[in-house]
This record gives structure tokens, sequence and C-alpha cells, in this order.
């Protein structure tokens, strides 16, 4: 905590009159003053999220595809997004920054494009693992090669376990957003951060965490219905 408020004294902000007396944890005398601030964060977090989770689905199938095909390299490509996944945070933002620039958010992309590998692949390769035999067999006797058989067959029906990983990246991206306050470019995590440094003012810490909250469950029910529309033949199995 101390290193985080830099010597900063850790006594509660008075919150203004019309919020009640001491420090409390939510004003709306808050939110109605800083809406278009909080506006801002939110659009910033949603669209750092969005651009990081698209940007490892990109790179997470086609990395899945390859150790499905090339079973001895399941191995290095789990254990190497696995390895990323266990860098610290603030170590690797540390890293990126100097190398990519602090005025952007480019090294916060970077770091969660990274992070959320591990989870994409593992279940893009789980869902292509599952692909039943029978169905591999009778797409190659219909005449469909390798790569005629991934995109007709095969990737579809490992759709439902892509759209899970894609779930639980968009979730966890959302969290590790809030990284980026360290430099700056936090979004939501830039208010709970200000919140600390503004002697630890109660109210802005807990708005930009629910905040937070609600954006991770909004975009999960997004996902969640857009795999209920391009998987339907689940929804039936399921019934």
């Amino acid at each position: 905590m101390s290193f985080l408020l830099g010597g900063l004294a850790a006594v509660p902000l008075a919150a203004p009159a019309s919020d009640g007396p001491g420090n409390p944890w939510f004003s709306w005398h808050y939110v109605q003053n800083n809406a278009e601030t909080l506006r801002s964060a939110v659009e910033f977090h949603a669209s750092l999220t969005a651009r990081a989770v698209i940007l490892a689905l990109v790179v997470a199938v086609p990395l899945a595809v390859l150790a499905y095909w090339v079973r001895p390299l399941t191995g290095p490509i789990l254990a190497l997004s696995g390895v990323l996944y266990t860098i610290p945070s603030l170590a690797l933002l540390a890293l990126l920054a100097p190398l990519v620039g602090t005025t952007t958010d480019t090294a916060v992309l970077i770091a969660l494009v990274l992070y959320a590998l591990l989870v994409l692949v593992r279940n893009a390769l789980t869902g292509l693992i599952q692909v039943p035999d029978e169905v591999r067999d009778a797409a190659t006797g219909m005449g469909y090669g390798r790569l005629g058989r991934l995109l007709r067959v095969e990737l579809p029906l490992a759709l439902p376990g892509i759209l899970t990983g894609l779930r639980l990246a968009t979730v966890s991206t959302v969290a590790l957003v809030t990284v980026g306050a360290l430099i700056g470019k936090g979004g939501l995590g830039d208010l709970i951060l200000g919140g600390f440094r503004n002697n630890f003012y109660k109210a802005e810490i807990l708005t930009g965490t629910i905040l937070c909250l609600v954006l991770a469950l909004v975009l999960d029910l997004l996902l969640a219905g857009l795999g209920r529309l391009l998987t339907p033949w689940s929804r039936g199995r399921a019934a």
C-alpha cells in the first residue's frame, strides 16, 4: 500500500457535505459530478478489453490449430503460453513500457494479449481434440482435405470450446486492464488508483470497482448470447 501511495498521507479525505459525514464508500454526488469522467473511463476500458481479446484470439486460434495438427508442438506451445501468463503484470509493464512508450496504451495492450493466450489456446485446442473421430472420418470420406475439414467441420464443432475460452479471457482481461493504471492507461483502474492517491477516497475507489464488475458481467452476457446464436445445436443437445 505504501508503495502505491508513494508516501502520500493515508488520512481519509472528507467527503462533500452533500455526501453526509465522513468518507462514505458510495456517493451519488461523486457520480453526478464526474459522470463524463466515468463514461470516458468505461469506454476506454471496454475498448482496450475488446482490442486485446480480439488480437489474442487471432493469435491463439492458429497456435491451437498448429498444436492440433503437429502434436509434438502441443507441449511447447502450451508451456510458452503458460510461462507468459505467470509473468507478474508489474514486471511485464516495466519491461514493455520503455520499448513502446508510456504515452500510449500499447504496453498495456501487448501485456493483455499475452495473458489471454493461455486460456484461449487451451480451450481452442480442447475443442478441436474433442471433435469425434467418426466425424473426421466422415469428412475425409466426403473428400475434404485437411484445411477444408478444419474450416468446414472441426472449427465449427470446436466453437463452443473456443467461445468458453473467449468468455473467460474477456472477464479476466477486464480485471487486468486496471493494472495499466500504473502508467495512466488503466481505464477504470485509473479511478481506483486515483482514489488511493486521493487520500483513500472511498467513493472513487468503489465506483471504479463497481463499474469494472458491471462491465465484466455485461460483456460475459453478450458473449454468452453470441454463443447461443452461433451454436444452436448445443442448445438442442442440452435440451
